[in-house]
């Protein structure tokens, strides 16, 4: 709690401060209790930090946080009213007398505005003082803890974080046995994996269920986190797939046994249900009779930490897990803290095994401690560790979250309250590493004082740290290689949901209610009622963050729920809330710093009164498929750093202005306009010269309707741009001379990872795409394009996809054997009907040569090759390493014949069985397969 206040008190500070609230502070005639009030709020935030440790001694200190809680969230709220006047001082046109003589005769800002205003600076001054009278006799002491980022740095690089594993192999075979093992009693047997939280029982289980042995005995194979509640109707919605029930209606359990029974009905299937806590006979009964339709052999494999459940659901013994060995932990340990090497001194090895007693063999213990102790000096720092503040946890191998939050205790105040934040979604839920970040910055958790590192890139080190010391896990990357999402383990989710307190609140049922301390509410459950928030939630009107996680068929007015109820929220998530428009009053949501209104499908427009929310940050629209246009004065957004809008298919032009937004950050997507008349506030593709400081990924659409072509380079400069998508989406002729003049000067910078090109109209790609030598990905569809620049030489290509291109004959190349793809991992051609082979250019004369023998050249490092409808192309080189996937479908036989035929000499060939490592295979469409079988690798699955 401290820790947030003390962040939270840090913000105030700064605003105070700042020059644009002085000047306010002047114009209303409250600078004078401004500065009282920072010097107030400087001296309650010196003693916050010794106040949490505090607080657990002493329940009268705990009580004075609570309140002060309260008060500082108040206070915050009103400088922040503050800070928003000045922001909108800002946008004001005219000179400095235009906007007094303004702010004036406006209905809200008068003189009297300013007085009131002042007695509630006052007010909130006192109630501080009070506060800070009392703390006087608790003796807390001062700590100044630097809120500015300044993390230690592992040695390796992020995507090297370790996802250790082991000493788990005997139990893995063990299961599997059990799994296989015939059962003549019943067609569906029940076997649990029971242990204290920690052991590893979810990743255990997911060995399993990805096991080659596994995959092949079973049919189906499904997977359920089912966590508290044990709602069987949920269950079953989680088994049929997330899709299920996001409709128009929600379905009733008759429909979704139906549905069940399409899919396990007469089927060997494995169904694998993670984290169960239910002790309800009836309620496992009602379950498992929706499941007893699988064929003999069928099996649920059930993960929990209590042996009562195992015994209510098993039909077989339960499998006990057991700890990690002290051998198996030292080993752990080791990978983690030392990086796997053994220490030399002698003693450090003695005390690393004291230490390990108090992990009683738990590996989420182990890893949290050992990311801990990283950081500190072996030989001088472990053994304080282990006296002073291990000794203080009593050994209980049925319980590690106190170890567990002597790791959280450790944290600077900037990861915990982050941490902290996590209690807000529910447990096994995929986090979205982005949004986290800028539900984060919305928070005001997270802000850079240093210049050359914008506020997200902070947000990412901030989430990699708590990654590195294992409050994060199962995290994922994209195609580029950037962290795209995580999990959390249980263990942590209840940790974060002990540390958070009051603060954060899950809602899972209509009838919970909330208390009103709270600030940050998520719904994880299905509203059924029309056009209502659960009534428990009416007292909590301060909240500062609502997530609707799952809202299922429900609609939910904004108008009448939100904008009246919760006046200083930070945050609105209402994606999938089937919302049918966004309400002139939005802008009474003067706080707000996040908005996302995605995948509601009816949304025509958005009222150009959401302009006047000068802090919003971060605009989420995409997939809001009947969105025909942004608001019109979007430039006044000065605050605006991510405009997502994926997906939004009838959105007809940008508007003009956009190019002002020189905090943005993020911008999906860019609609040329078709027609100049459909408005007048139409922005052409000059609205991005501006836009510098643009990240990630930008999709550029209906480029056929450039008028005039570009006059110079509007993208060369956006440095961090990382996927550049480029779609003429026009049939005609029309106006191709402009569309290849548009395509020379949106040339991008080196930097750029991927490079996608649909409907292109031109004959040949411009010469700058031989320039982008850190591609990592190409794809290129549906385009006209008869000649292709030579791909093979970027040095980090590793997924190329080629379709639709109806006019291209041959892939062109230059490199030699040396060179060629040295990188690619994923190959696909499609729908490429004169595509013949590859041609090879020598030097830079025109002079060419077709490739015409398999042998010359290798793709070393394909692993997946999928080639359809490309009837001609007689000729492929080889990839000896492919493993993952092969896939040919209406190719010529002597293609198929080529690729699972190994050269033995240049005079002669063998047929053979290749590809021996192949996971996958499909074949289809191509006549005279008689040879298949001999062909085929053995133990393909």
């Amino acid at each position: 709690m401290a820790e947030v206040l003390f962040d939270i008190a840090w913000e105030i500070i700064k605003k105070l401060v700042s020059r644009a609230l002085q000047e306010i502070g002047v114009w209303w005639g409250v600078k004078d209790e401004l500065q009282k009030l920072e010097g107030t709020v400087s001296t309650i935030r010196a003693v916050l930090l010794d106040a949490e440790k505090k607080k657990a001694l002493n329940e009268q200190v705990k009580v004075r946080l609570g309140k002060l809680q309260e008060i500082v969230y108040d206070a915050d709220d009103l400088i922040d009213d503050f800070a928003t006047e000045a922001l909108q001082r800002q946008v004001m046109t005219g000179n400095r007398m235009t906007k007094e003589v303004s702010l004036f005769f406006s209905s809200s800002n008068r003189l009297v505005y300013g007085f009131e205003m002042g007695h509630k600076i006052k007010a909130i001054r006192e109630r501080l003082l009070e506060i800070d009278a009392d703390t006087e006799s608790f003796n807390l002491e001062v700590h100044n803890e630097e809120r500015d980022y300044t993390t230690k740095v592992r040695d390796q690089t992020e995507s090297s974080v370790p996802e250790v594993v082991i000493g788990r192999e005997g139990d893995k075979k063990a299961i599997i046995e059990l799994l296989l093992a015939s059962n003549s009693e019943e067609n569906v047997s029940v076997l649990s994996i029971v242990g204290i939280g920690g052991l590893g029982k979810t990743t255990l289980a997911q060995f399993i269920f990805n096991d080659e042995q596994v995959s092949k005995r079973f049919e189906v194979k499904l997977w359920v986190c089912v966590s508290d509640p044990f709602d069987v109707k949920m269950i079953v919605k989680k088994i049929l797939g997330p899709a299920k029930g996001t409709k128009s209606e929600e379905p009733e359990l008759e429909t979704l046994k139906t549905d069940l029974g399409k899919i396990i009905n007469g089927k060997k299937y494995m169904l694998v249900l993670d984290d169960v806590w239910n002790e309800n006979r009836e309620k496992w009964d009602s379950l498992k009779k929706l499941l007893v339709g699988g064929s003999g052999g069928s099996k649920i494999l059930i993960t929990t930490r209590s042996r009562k459940v195992a015994e209510v659901a098993s039909t077989v013994e339960p499998y006990v897990l057991e700890g990690l060995s002290p051998t198996e932990s030292w080993s752990l340990f080791l990978r983690v803290a030392l990086k796997g090497q053994e220490p030399k001194d002698s003693s450090v090895k003695k005390i690393g095994e004291q230490i390990l007693k108090k992990c009683v063999g738990v590996p989420l213990a182990i890893k949290t401690i050992a990311g801990l102790l990283y950081f500190r000096y072996p030989e001088t720092q472990w053994l304080v560790f282990l006296q002073e503040e291990l000794s203080m946890i009593a050994p209980n191998e049925n319980d590690i979250l106190p170890t567990l939050k002597l790791s959280y205790d450790h944290l600077p105040s900037h990861l915990k309250h982050c941490f902290a934040f996590c209690a807000l979604f529910p447990k096994d839920y995929v986090i979205d590493v982005k949004t986290l970040i800028h539900l984060c910055i919305a928070q005001g958790f997270i802000e850079s004082s240093n210049s050359n590192l914008c506020v997200e890139d902070i947000g990412l080190q901030y989430f990699t740290e708590l990654w590195w010391r294992s409050f994060f896990q199962e995290v994922e990357r994209d195609e580029l290689g950037s962290v795209e999402s995580c999990k959390m383990h249980d263990l942590m989710h209840d940790l974060a949901t002990s540390v958070a307190g009051k603060s954060i609140c899950i809602i899972n049922s209509e009838e919970k209610s909330v208390d009103e301390s709270v600030r940050h509410v998520s719904f994880d459950f299905c509203l059924n009622s029309s056009q209502q928030i659960p009534t428990g939630l009416s007292n909590a009107l301060k909240l500062r963050t609502l997530l609707f996680n799952r809202t299922g068929g429900s609609r939910l007015s904004i108008s009448e729920v939100i904008v009246s109820n919760f006046r200083v929220l930070r945050v609105c998530d209402m994606n999938w809330a089937k919302i049918e428009e966004v309400p002139n009053s939005i802008n009474k949501l003067k706080h707000l710093r996040y908005l996302d209104v995605s995948h509601n499908e009816k949304i025509v427009a958005l009222p150009n009164s959401i302009t006047n929310l000068q802090n919003l940050q971060v605009l989420n629209v995409s997939w809001c498929s009947s969105l025909k246009e942004l608001p019109e004065d979007i430039k006044k957004l000065i605050n605006l750093r991510h405009l997502y809008c994926d997906y939004c298919s009838n959105l007809t032009h940008m508007p003009r202005g956009l190019g002002q937004l020189t905090s943005l950050r993020t911008l999906t997507w860019f609609v040329v306009a078709k027609d100049n008349s459909v408005a007048k506030n139409v922005g052409g593709l000059n609205e991005l010269n501006s836009l510098n400081n643009l990240r990630g990924s930008l999709k550029i659409w209906n480029l056929g309707y450039v008028k005039n072509g570009i006059k110079n380079p509007i993208l060369k400069d956006k440095s961090l741009l990382q996927s550049l998508s480029l779609s003429s989406d026009r049939d005609d002729d029309a106006n191709v001379e402009s569309e290849e003049m548009a395509f020379k000067y949106l040339e991008p910078h080196p930097n750029l990872k991927e490079l996608k090109v649909f409907s292109y109209r031109g004959t040949g790609f411009p010469s700058w795409v031989s320039s982008l030598t850190n591609l990592v990905n190409i794809r290129l569809g549906n385009s006209r394009c008869q000649h292709l620049p030579p791909l093979d030489q970027f040095p980090s290509l590793q997924m190329l996809s080629i379709w639709g291109l109806d006019d291209l004959e041959y892939i062109e190349i230059k490199g030699q054997a040396t060179s060629f793809f040295p990188s690619l991992k994923f190959l696909r051609l499609g729908c490429c009907r004169k595509l013949i082979g590859m041609k090879r250019y020598e030097d830079d004369s025109d002079d060419s040569t077709t490739i015409s023998s398999p042998d010359l050249l290798q793709f070393p490092c394909l692993s997946r090759f999928i080639c359809f409808d490309c009837p001609n192309l007689s000729l492929i080189p080889q990839f000896p390493s492919l493993g993952e996937e092969l896939e040919l479908r209406e190719v010529r036989v002597g293609l198929v014949l080529q690729i699972f035929t190994t050269p033995t000499s240049s005079s002669s060939s063998s047929i053979v069985p290749p590809l021996s490592k192949l996971k996958k295979l499909i074949i289809g469409g191509i006549k005279g397969l008689e040879f298949l079988e001999f062909l085929t690798p053995d133990g393909l699955d």
